[in-house]
């Protein structure tokens, strides 16, 4: 695993944690403990199903794990790395109970978090050598989200902001709380920012962004559901003073279009809200 990719195991543990307790219930593994008991050891191997791109290993070590802490966990390929059929991902050893009891769990985010990287990565092979940034938005799963912008960034994705608190950014209901003076919501938040934050701004009409450049800008504009031409003529205006984000109907068939407008960003909510799972399964080896 690169450094770029290391998420650390405070952040995993919770979700593990609140997953293992939904599918345990107050008995347990019922399934399990009436065929084998607890004493009974296995191994096992992960082995995709489908062509793809590989993340979550890390969750999916720590679910078996927190059911003992003796399972023996041996990744055979990185996160980040491309799989096709029959690939084995890794191995886990060690008492049945805890393989059989932490299966689905690992099996869930491993198939999802794999989904959003493979999804990811067909969208940055799209628009290759545009020099594009792919990337996620804050439409994300209620708790997975480090988890999944970790599985964006496996894919060759990046990140937008992760919280409310990375930096401003005004979109048209900020706007129409000041009335609808795109000026004033740039005034109020310069006056908010440290020398650190980012101001991003959100337009959907040329209108918009002309009357944010003439009164000193933002860092960032976000140009939300505009078609290519459009697309080139906010490139254009903005001319290199600020980072120029297309957003909003972006799909693998469009991506290429807008990345060739010269835009700097393409952000697409999609890839962590709505992606289909990577068929991942898990085999005890005899």
């Amino acid at each position: 695993m690169t450094a770029a990719l290391f998420l650390p195991d405070l952040l995993w543990e919770p979700l593990i944690t609140t997953a293992l307790r939904e599918d345990f219930g107050t008995g347990g593994d019922v399934t399990t403990q009436a065929l084998l008991g607890h004493q009974k050891t296995l191994r096992a191997v992960f082995r995709a199903r489908h062509h793809g791109v590989l993340a979550g290993l890390p969750g999916a070590r720590l679910a078996f794990h927190a059911l003992d802490g003796a399972t023996h966990f041996t990744p055979l390929m990185a996160e980040g790395s491309t799989i096709k059929p029959g690939d084995a991902l890794a191995t886990v050893e060690g008492s049945a109970a805890a393989i059989l009891g932490g299966e689905r769990v690992a099996l869930n985010l491993l198939s999802h978090l794999s989904g959003i990287a493979s999804t990811t990565a067909a969208i940055v092979h799209a628009v290759e050598g545009t020099g594009v940034d792919v990337c996620c938005t804050r439409k994300t799963l209620p708790g997975l989200r480090a988890v999944q912008k970790y599985a964006v960034r496996a894919g060759g994705g990046s990140n937008h902001r992760h919280r409310l608190d990375d930096a401003i950014m005004l979109k048209d209901n900020h706007i129409a709380l000041l009335g609808g003076t795109i000026k004033e919501a740039l005034k109020a938040a310069r006056e908010r920012a440290g020398h650190l934050m980012k101001i991003e701004l959100e337009v959907d009409a040329l209108e918009q962004l002309e009357e944010a450049l003439s009164c000193g800008g933002a860092d960032a504009y976000l140009l939300d559901n505009m078609e290519p031409d459009q697309l080139r003529r906010a490139v254009s205006m903005i001319n290199g003073r600020a980072i120029a984000e297309a957003s909003g109907g972006i799909t693998p068939d469009t991506a290429r279009s807008k990345a060739e407008t010269g835009v700097d960003v393409l952000s697409l909510g999609w890839l962590t809200h709505s992606v289909t799972a990577l068929d991942i399964g898990l085999d005890i080896d005899a």
